[in-house]
């Protein structure tokens, strides 16, 4: 899933001038992967959201 979607979402049919400007899209597609694109384990939520909610809820416990 993972090599198929970089594949198909940064790569495919795209012709690069330098290896710099291939290389800023792979980065940038690999930070959507990895802090914003949402996940069905986390409860379609992008796993930065989901670090912001188990924050607030140890906050509260704690201030419980």
């Amino acid at each position: 899933s993972f090599w198929q979607g970089l594949k198909r979402k940064a790569m495919h049919q795209r012709l690069f001038s330098t290896m710099r400007q291939a290389r800023l899209e792979i980065f940038q597609w690999l930070t959507y992967y990895n802090a914003r694109r949402r996940h069905s384990s986390l409860g379609y939520l992008s796993p930065a959201e989901f670090e912001q909610q188990q924050q607030r809820a140890h906050t509260l416990t704690l201030a419980a």
